[in-house]
Protein backbone atom coordinates (compact mmCIF):
# COMPACT_ATOMS: atom_id res chain seq x y z
CA UNK A 1 0.00 0.00 0.00
CA UNK A 2 2.62 2.68 0.46
CA UNK A 3 4.22 1.09 -2.41
CA UNK A 4 1.87 2.41 -4.34
CA UNK A 5 1.36 5.73 -2.66
CA UNK A 6 4.72 6.96 -3.34
CA UNK A 7 4.24 5.79 -6.83
CA UNK A 8 0.97 8.05 -6.73
CA UNK A 9 2.97 11.15 -5.53
CA UNK A 10 5.63 10.89 -8.13
CA UNK A 11 2.75 11.01 -10.78
CA UNK A 12 1.43 14.19 -9.06
CA UNK A 13 4.75 15.75 -9.75
CA UNK A 14 5.03 15.35 -13.44
CA UNK A 15 6.01 18.15 -15.11
CA UNK A 16 6.66 18.89 -18.95
CA UNK A 17 4.58 19.22 -22.20
CA UNK A 18 2.82 16.79 -24.45
CA UNK A 19 1.82 17.21 -28.47
CA UNK A 20 -1.74 15.80 -28.83
CA UNK A 21 -3.41 15.38 -31.98
CA UNK A 22 -7.06 16.67 -30.63
CA UNK A 23 -10.18 14.74 -32.29
CA UNK A 24 -12.89 16.50 -33.77
CA UNK A 25 -15.72 16.17 -31.74
CA UNK A 26 -14.24 17.84 -28.42
CA UNK A 27 -13.51 20.98 -26.84
CA UNK A 28 -10.28 22.02 -25.53
CA UNK A 29 -10.85 21.92 -21.87
CA UNK A 30 -12.24 18.79 -22.42
CA UNK A 31 -8.82 17.12 -23.85
CA UNK A 32 -7.32 18.57 -21.01
CA UNK A 33 -9.31 17.08 -18.22
CA UNK A 34 -9.14 13.51 -20.08
CA UNK A 35 -4.92 13.92 -19.59
CA UNK A 36 -5.25 15.24 -16.34
CA UNK A 37 -7.04 12.34 -15.50
CA UNK A 38 -4.92 9.75 -17.54
CA UNK A 39 -1.98 11.53 -16.15
CA UNK A 40 -3.34 11.63 -12.69
CA UNK A 41 -1.72 15.22 -12.32
CA UNK A 42 -3.44 18.35 -10.45
CA UNK A 43 -2.36 20.84 -12.75
CA UNK A 44 -1.93 20.90 -16.79
CA UNK A 45 -3.36 23.54 -19.41
CA UNK A 46 -3.27 24.05 -22.96
CA UNK A 47 -1.51 26.47 -25.18
CA UNK A 48 -3.96 27.92 -27.60
CA UNK A 49 -7.98 27.00 -28.09
CA UNK A 50 -9.40 24.45 -30.89
CA UNK A 51 -12.76 24.37 -31.60
CA UNK A 52 -14.99 21.12 -31.22
CA UNK A 53 -15.14 21.01 -34.83
CA UNK A 54 -11.37 21.54 -35.41
CA UNK A 55 -9.14 18.58 -35.12
CA UNK A 56 -4.94 18.99 -35.04
CA UNK A 57 -1.96 19.79 -32.74
CA UNK A 58 -2.23 20.77 -29.56
CA UNK A 59 0.01 21.42 -26.97
CA UNK A 60 -0.65 20.63 -23.28
CA UNK A 61 1.56 21.74 -20.55
CA UNK A 62 1.64 19.45 -17.33
CA UNK A 63 2.83 20.45 -13.73
CA UNK A 64 5.10 23.17 -13.63
CA UNK A 65 5.34 23.53 -17.14
CA UNK A 66 1.91 25.22 -16.89
CA UNK A 67 3.82 28.87 -16.19
CA UNK A 68 4.86 27.86 -19.97
CA UNK A 69 1.43 28.74 -21.63
CA UNK A 70 2.24 32.31 -23.03
CA UNK A 71 5.33 31.27 -24.28
CA UNK A 72 3.60 28.62 -26.87
CA UNK A 73 0.69 30.46 -27.35
CA UNK A 74 2.59 33.08 -28.91
CA UNK A 75 4.22 30.57 -31.16
CA UNK A 76 3.28 31.17 -34.94
CA UNK A 77 0.64 28.47 -36.36
CA UNK A 78 0.01 26.60 -39.39
CA UNK A 79 -3.41 25.69 -40.50
CA UNK A 80 -5.03 23.14 -43.50
CA UNK A 81 -8.43 25.09 -43.94
CA UNK A 82 -11.52 23.86 -46.37
CA UNK A 83 -13.44 26.53 -47.09
CA UNK A 84 -16.88 26.40 -48.47
CA UNK A 85 -18.22 28.88 -50.96
CA UNK A 86 -21.60 30.19 -51.17
CA UNK A 87 -23.04 29.50 -47.59
CA UNK A 88 -22.73 31.91 -44.46
CA UNK A 89 -23.22 30.80 -40.97
CA UNK A 90 -23.86 33.05 -37.44
CA UNK A 91 -20.60 31.16 -36.45
CA UNK A 92 -18.27 31.40 -39.21
CA UNK A 93 -18.34 27.49 -39.58
CA UNK A 94 -21.08 24.56 -40.22
CA UNK A 95 -21.74 24.14 -36.52
CA UNK A 96 -24.09 27.32 -36.62
CA UNK A 97 -27.05 28.20 -38.82
CA UNK A 98 -27.50 29.29 -42.40
CA UNK A 99 -27.46 32.82 -42.59
CA UNK A 100 -27.35 34.05 -46.03
CA UNK A 101 -26.19 32.04 -49.06
CA UNK A 102 -25.03 33.51 -52.70
CA UNK A 103 -23.63 32.34 -56.47
CA UNK A 104 -20.12 31.24 -56.98
CA UNK A 105 -20.26 30.52 -60.49
CA UNK A 106 -17.98 33.03 -60.78
CA UNK A 107 -14.89 32.07 -58.95
CA UNK A 108 -12.12 30.58 -60.48
CA UNK A 109 -8.65 29.10 -59.02
CA UNK A 110 -6.96 31.94 -60.00
CA UNK A 111 -9.50 34.87 -58.53
CA UNK A 112 -9.18 32.46 -54.98
CA UNK A 113 -5.17 32.95 -55.44
CA UNK A 114 -5.58 36.53 -55.97
CA UNK A 115 -7.59 37.16 -53.14
CA UNK A 116 -5.76 34.80 -50.84
CA UNK A 117 -2.40 37.13 -51.58
CA UNK A 118 -4.17 40.53 -50.92
CA UNK A 119 -4.31 38.84 -47.18
CA UNK A 120 -0.34 38.21 -46.71
CA UNK A 121 1.34 40.41 -44.76
CA UNK A 122 -0.04 41.97 -41.23
CA UNK A 123 -3.70 43.08 -41.38
CA UNK A 124 -6.63 43.77 -39.17
CA UNK A 125 -8.76 41.18 -38.00
CA UNK A 126 -12.04 41.98 -35.60
CA UNK A 127 -12.46 38.57 -33.62
CA UNK A 128 -15.73 36.38 -34.06
CA UNK A 129 -18.12 36.31 -31.70
CA UNK A 130 -17.77 32.79 -31.45
CA UNK A 131 -14.80 32.59 -29.79
CA UNK A 132 -12.96 31.81 -26.77
CA UNK A 133 -12.05 35.55 -26.66
CA UNK A 134 -13.12 37.12 -23.40
CA UNK A 135 -14.60 40.54 -22.87
CA UNK A 136 -15.43 42.33 -19.36
CA UNK A 137 -14.72 38.80 -18.09
CA UNK A 138 -17.34 36.96 -20.23
CA UNK A 139 -16.56 34.75 -23.04
CA UNK A 140 -17.66 35.99 -26.47
CA UNK A 141 -19.28 32.65 -27.38
CA UNK A 142 -21.65 32.74 -24.14
CA UNK A 143 -22.80 35.57 -25.31
CA UNK A 144 -22.97 34.67 -28.98
CA UNK A 145 -25.12 31.71 -27.85
CA UNK A 146 -27.66 34.10 -25.80
CA UNK A 147 -27.91 36.00 -29.35
CA UNK A 148 -26.01 38.73 -27.87
CA UNK A 149 -23.75 40.93 -30.32
CA UNK A 150 -20.57 43.49 -28.91
CA UNK A 151 -18.56 45.34 -30.80
CA UNK A 152 -15.01 43.52 -30.74
CA UNK A 153 -12.06 45.85 -31.39
CA UNK A 154 -9.89 44.70 -34.69
CA UNK A 155 -6.16 43.05 -33.93
CA UNK A 156 -3.16 43.20 -35.77
CA UNK A 157 -1.93 39.77 -36.71
CA UNK A 158 0.38 38.77 -39.27
CA UNK A 159 -0.29 36.30 -42.48
CA UNK A 160 2.83 34.82 -43.97
CA UNK A 161 1.76 32.85 -46.39
CA UNK A 162 -1.58 31.26 -47.66
CA UNK A 163 -1.07 28.46 -50.36
CA UNK A 164 -3.71 27.20 -52.52
CA UNK A 165 -3.90 23.35 -52.06
CA UNK A 166 -6.63 22.45 -54.11
CA UNK A 167 -10.40 23.47 -55.34
CA UNK A 168 -12.65 21.33 -56.26
CA UNK A 169 -16.55 21.94 -57.02
CA UNK A 170 -17.58 24.35 -53.94
CA UNK A 171 -14.67 23.83 -51.30
CA UNK A 172 -11.26 25.65 -51.61
CA UNK A 173 -7.77 23.79 -49.45
CA UNK A 174 -5.45 26.57 -48.18
CA UNK A 175 -2.57 26.05 -45.73
CA UNK A 176 -2.46 29.00 -43.75
CA UNK A 177 1.17 30.01 -41.65
CA UNK A 178 0.20 33.17 -39.30
CA UNK A 179 1.32 34.33 -36.44
CA UNK A 180 -0.65 33.57 -32.75
CA UNK A 181 -4.28 35.11 -32.49
CA UNK A 182 -5.14 34.70 -35.46
CA UNK A 183 -8.84 33.31 -36.45
CA UNK A 184 -9.13 31.05 -39.52
CA UNK A 185 -12.93 31.55 -39.50
CA UNK A 186 -12.61 34.90 -39.93
CA UNK A 187 -9.79 35.01 -42.75
CA UNK A 188 -12.67 32.55 -44.41
CA UNK A 189 -15.54 34.84 -44.02
CA UNK A 190 -13.23 37.54 -45.20
CA UNK A 191 -11.56 35.90 -48.50
CA UNK A 192 -15.20 35.49 -49.45
CA UNK A 193 -15.99 39.39 -49.40
CA UNK A 194 -12.95 39.83 -51.57
CA UNK A 195 -14.24 37.35 -54.18
CA UNK A 196 -17.79 38.68 -53.55
CA UNK A 197 -19.35 35.54 -52.53
CA UNK A 198 -20.28 34.10 -48.99
CA UNK A 199 -17.74 31.63 -47.27
CA UNK A 200 -17.85 29.17 -43.98
CA UNK A 201 -14.66 26.87 -43.09
CA UNK A 202 -15.73 23.57 -44.04
CA UNK A 203 -12.67 21.44 -42.16
CA UNK A 204 -9.80 22.78 -40.12
CA UNK A 205 -6.30 21.21 -39.03
CA UNK A 206 -3.47 23.08 -37.26
CA UNK A 207 -0.59 21.47 -38.04
CA UNK A 208 2.03 23.15 -36.68
CA UNK A 209 2.95 25.37 -33.74
CA UNK A 210 6.01 27.15 -33.46
CA UNK A 211 8.80 24.15 -34.55
CA UNK A 212 6.46 21.16 -33.45
CA UNK A 213 4.01 19.17 -35.83
CA UNK A 214 1.46 17.25 -35.99
CA UNK A 215 3.75 14.51 -37.15
CA UNK A 216 5.31 14.45 -33.59
CA UNK A 217 1.91 14.33 -31.43
CA UNK A 218 2.27 11.22 -29.28
CA UNK A 219 2.04 10.02 -26.10
CA UNK A 220 5.73 11.32 -25.13
CA UNK A 221 6.24 13.74 -22.54
CA UNK A 222 8.65 16.80 -23.64
CA UNK A 223 10.95 19.16 -21.27
CA UNK A 224 12.84 22.09 -23.01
Amino acid sequence: MNENKSILKTMNDISGFLLVNKPKGITSFGLVKQIKKQLNVKKAGHCGTLDPAASGLMIIVVGKYTKLQDKFMKQDKVYLAEVKLGIKTDSGDLDGNIISQSDYSHITKEKIIDACRSFVGKISQIPPMYSALKVNGKKLYELARKGVTIERKPREITIYSIDLIDFHDDIFTIRVKCSSGTYIRTLAEDIGKKLNTDTVLNNLVREQIGEYTLSQAGQELYTL
